[in-house]
């Protein structure tokens, strides 16, 4: 069991008070890690991977270890980070919608006029939908996107003031040419902030890193050779280093340019991903698409040093439905009522929380009017006993003790029939795709 040892106190004494101050408003960076499990960090624990710039973000930000992604996929993950909804609110239930005819590959179908309307539909349902890009950038903010995108042109579908992505094209289907983010430099982040001139920015840093294709560059691929167990596993490694290396650019770039202060910088990742120890560039069994800890956990970090006490902290629960509400929160800006997540500097709110939900659909939307029709698993987390129901009703609900078997391992729910009922009470009356 890979558990960080780590000594928390009081989280009263986690956040310095942000009252209403003369100064600006400050900058705000999203690093948004993509296809990494939760364990795999030095300072999570990991014996082998080395992360020594997100080590140093965790050790500067209030981390909670305790984070979740609310569904384990990429594109409705990412819509649900940017609007702050749930994929079953937000439409976006997966990565492509199921077309009418057999053998037409969703991927090579787009921008053929016969399938229109099923990408429209996906894209209107999240262009519909608030989100905090557009908040931002109608309180002034400069806005750039980079990496990974899913909903076409980033400007017009969401309220980017400038793009990397186009959204039509070669590789339109998830970001083009914001995808050369990261692994091929980040001279167009660094050229927007210099060009900012003072005014805020928001910058969206997602690049397709560790995602595959596991490529890394010679230096990190021999190093982890040595140690991994096969080259597969190697190359992950490797990879999650590199993404690291990336981000320690960026946030030594906004140091050296005396924005560290007053930049909010906050860490999560899209969904998780445990390396199959056989085969290049795929992922394991309870890992990306499953509702397991491999598929939906991260740690979420918050940096403000102008306001905010660095802290670990592992016992209340985060999900990445709370980086809207805690970035109003810190603005001191409203923000659109019904969001689901809370701010996570309210201590008060954190403190009350004691669980969270999520769901799981299949890659393909099955109906793009009707995004329950591919769910395939909802799941929910009270305190530390986390409840996993098949969309299937001849199978069976799983249920895990997370304290004692972080891994999921054992299910316990035949031997505690009651808390398998209690809880999917709660999960139903947070969301029952039946009604």
């Amino acid at each position: 069991m890979r558990t960080p040892a780590l000594c928390i106190g009081l989280l009263l004494s986690c956040f310095v008070s942000c009252a209403a101050t003369d100064s600006p408003f400050p900058n705000v960076v999203l690093i948004i890690s993509d296809d990494q499990a939760w364990s795999d960090y030095s300072f999570m624990g990991h014996p082998h991977i080395k992360t020594p710039n997100l080590d140093r973000l965790a050790s500067e930000s209030v981390t909670f270890l305790r984070g979740y992604t609310p569904v384990p996929l990429c594109r409705p993950a990412l819509s649900s980070i940017v609007t702050g909804l749930y994929p079953h609110q937000h439409g976006v239930a997966g990565n492509d919608p199921s077309l009418p005819d057999r053998g037409v590959n969703p991927m090579a179908a787009r921008g053929n006029e016969k399938y229109a309307r099923y990408y429209d539909t996906i894209l209107s349902n999240f262009q519909s939908q608030p989100n905090l890009v557009r908040d931002l950038v109608s309180r002034g903010y400069q806005a750039l996107q980079t990496g990974k995108w899913w909903e076409g042109d980033p400007k017009e579908t969401c309220g980017f003031t400038q793009a990397m992505t186009v959204g039509v094209g070669k590789g339109a289907r998830h970001g083009d040419a914001g995808l050369a983010i990261g692994r091929e430099g980040l001279d167009p982040v660094y050229h927007f902030i210099d060009q900012a001139k003072g005014k805020p920015f928001l910058v969206w840093y997602a690049p397709m890193l560790p995602h595959t294709p596991h490529n890394p560059p010679e230096d990190l691929l021999s190093k982890y050779l040595k140690v991994a167990p096969g080259e597969p596993t190697a190359r992950y490694w490797a990879n999650v280093e590199w993404f690291d290396r990336t981000c320690g650019q960026l946030l030594n770039y906004l140091e050296s340019a005396g924005l560290k202060e007053n930049t909010i910088v906050i860490y999560t990742t899209d969904n998780g991903w445990i390396q199959d120890a056989k085969a290049k560039n795929q992922f394991a069994p309870r890992s990306k698409r499953t509702a397991y800890e491999g598929g939906i956990r991260t740690p979420i970090m918050v940096r403000w040093p102008a306001r905010l006490k660095p802290r670990l902290e592992e016992k209340y629960l985060a999900t990445n439905l709370d980086i809207w509400p805690t970035l109003a929160g810190l603005l001191g800006t409203p923000q659109p009522p019904g969001l689901p997540g809370i701010n996570l500097a309210d201590t008060r709110a954190l403190s009350k929380r004691s669980r969270i939900f999520g769901e799981q659909y299949a890659h393909d939307i099955a109906d793009v009017a009707k995004p329950a029709a591919s769910l395939e698993h909802r799941w929910m987390i009270d305190g530390y006993w986390k409840l996993i129901v098949p969309q299937d009703p001849a199978s069976a609900a799983s249920l895990y003790d997370l304290r004692s078997d972080p891994w999921e391992n054992h299910d316990v729910g035949p031997n505690r029939s009651s808390q398998v009922k209690k809880m999917r009470k709660m999960l139903d009356a947070w969301w029952d795709p039946a009604k």
